[in-house]
């Protein structure tokens, strides 16, 4: 480690060279490259830009390919595929051990250059667990020698969480030397190059963190090795980024980037339309027609790794006995929603999962049939009595989501089922527990190419519907262990098809609706290409006018 005051030395000594040749206001003079402003629904939940707390699709669409970056990257503009990022490789030592060599020369947006140090910062208990147990089935050894966070650097409840979802069994992390680094996890982990390329394992600045005076105050303007930094973050209103130009992948090609809260999709379009905006994002289906009838401009997207659920609380009085929750999967036309209110523009999928999971794809699986007979038969056998249930949801927080939900309430009330929509303002109004918590909507990704990244990371022990207390299955728990555990493939698969069973028909869990896309207006002399993905890429080359 560099002392901070010989740091500081070395960085003033640069900038002392170079700033005779390059004036300051030559700089200013010189830079004629565009900004830009984007209309979106929502820029983030939690008011925050901490990618462990903010794990949401809204957050993906201005963290990737902007501010936070990993140790592997991916291909965002072709198949996702993994890439060299903030590594430029990495080798397996042994089924719980992978090692990386640091690309040299990366700079943070506080001009420090990225060591070995940062990244086992980035994965130490002051920043990813703080005062709370870090335990899960590994020992974590890691966190015992680093102190919990100082006042003011305590770390919110979600933070853990989601840390402990990514990484259950990561044992240490341990710098070979300032390039290189070491990820030992406790238990053989297949996955372990996919934990390190997805959302959550990005790497921040040390220094960025100690400087800052509060978690918040870090939160709001984190130190990372994006190609634009935070310059102003007002949240439920607007974020601004501007060029980050030590940026190890080249000079962006934005001076900045605006994002804008507009909930309303006329307004989003009308602001498009009217030069306003110049990106304007979720548009739904229905409306691209009417943007392309202006043959300026155009819309990009399309399917995503992503799939909309609906989700169930079995503690629910009602929602106890197991044939009510499936009498819900079969009164879903799920093809009507695809046709209807998508245009044929995605599909439905082979339940919670996806074709780039390779040979763990189980290409014979389906979604619950479409059978409003079965799902009254259900009911009958359940002995429901017709007791209302509580189904919560957002306004559009999703794409198409309040008419999806509209027909989703009638499909379900024609078969029996008292389905009361209520619309709330937030997420925590909509996981909070009680009696009346029931149905709700949900959407789960996949970070990387194997169903750990999905269905243990959101339904698992440490996913979300088990940690707020919604369902689990002891059986299930079990296969989790395996799928994240086990080197042996054929049994992992055998253990995929069975957790898909016991959470899509015998005790569901979740039932997916449709597989999820996204779709983005702008003018077509903008060039740029969109992302198969909620992540917008403004990096250079993917930007020109």
């Amino acid at each position: 480690m560099i002392p901070s005051t010989r740091r500081s030395v070395l960085l003033l000594g640069g900038a002392a060279v170079a700033a005779p040749l390059v004036p300051r206001f030559a700089l200013a003079q010189a830079d004629n490259r565009p900004a830009i402003t984007i209309a979106v629904q929502k820029i983030v939940n939690s008011n925050v830009l901490d990618v462990l707390r903010e794990q949401s699709n809204v957050g993906e669409r201005i963290f990737f390919t902007s501010l936070w970056e990993a140790l592997i990257g991916r291909d965002w503009l072709g198949d996702l595929s993994s890439r060299p990022g903030l590594a430029t490789e990495w080798r397996r030592v042994d089924d719980q051990t992978v090692e990386l060599k640091l690309r040299q020369g990366v700079k943070f947006h506080n001009g420090d250059e990225m060591t070995a140090e940062d990244v086992l910062f980035t994965f130490s208990r002051e920043r990813m667990f703080g005062n709370t147990e870090a335990k899960n089935r590994s020992t974590l050894k890691a966190f015992e020698n680093i102190p919990a966070p100082r006042p003011g650097k305590e770390l919110p409840g979600e933070v853990p969480a989601a840390a402990r979802r990514i990484w259950p069994d990561l044992l240490r992390v341990d710098a070979v030397d300032r390039y290189t680094v070491r990820f030992v996890n406790a238990t053989p982990d297949v996955t372990l190059e996919g934990r390190l390329s997805r959302y959550g394992s990005d790497i921040m600045s040390r220094r960025g963190w100690e400087e800052a005076a509060s978690y918040l105050d870090w939160a709001r303007k984190p130190i990372t090795t994006g190609p634009y930094k935070v310059a102003e973050f007002r949240p439920d209103t607007s974020l601004l980024l501007v060029a980050h130009d030590e940026y190890w992948g080249g000079r962006p090609p934005l001076k900045s980037i605006r994002f804008v809260e507009v909930p309303e999709v006329a307004s989003r379009v009308a602001g498009l339309l009217s030069g306003q905006y110049q990106f304007a994002c979720d548009i739904p289906p229905d409306q691209i027609g009417e943007v392309e009838k202006n043959a300026a401009f155009e819309v990009q997207g399309g399917t995503i790794q992503n799939h909309r659920l609906t989700v169930f609380d079995k503690n629910n009085a009602q929602l106890a006995n197991p044939l009510v929750r499936r009498a819900f999967t079969h009164a879903i036309d799920r093809q009507a929603i695809v046709d209807s209110l998508w245009a044929g523009r995605t599909k439905v999928p082979a339940g919670l999962q996806w074709e780039f999971y390779g040979d763990m794809f189980h290409a014979d699986w389906k979604v619950p049939d479409y059978d409003p007979k079965i799902a009254r038969d259900l009911l009958r056998q359940a002995g429901y009595k017709g007791d209302p249930i509580t189904y919560r949801v957002l306004n559009n927080y999703y794409t198409n989501q309040n008419p999806t939900s509209q027909i989703l309430t009638e499909m379900w009330r024609s078969v029996g089922l008292n389905v009361q929509m209520q619309t709330v303002e937030n997420w925590s109004q909509i996981m909070e527990r009680g009696p009346a918590r029931a149905v709700r909507d949900w959407s789960n990704s996949a970070p990387f190419n194997d169903p750990v990244s999905s269905l243990v990371n959101q339904h698992g022990p440490n996913g979300q519907q088990q940690q707020i207390g919604e369902w689990t299955n002891a059986e299930m728990n079990q296969l989790c262990e395996v799928l994240e555990t086990s080197t042996d493939r054929a049994l992992r698969r055998k253990s995929f098809r069975r957790m898909l069973e016991i959470c899509e028909r015998e005790d569901p869990a979740y039932t997916v609706l449709h597989q999820n896309a996204t779709f983005t207006a702008k003018p077509k002399a903008i060039r740029w290409k969109t992302a198969p993905a909620f992540a917008m890429d403004f990096r250079p080359g993917n930007y020109g006018a």
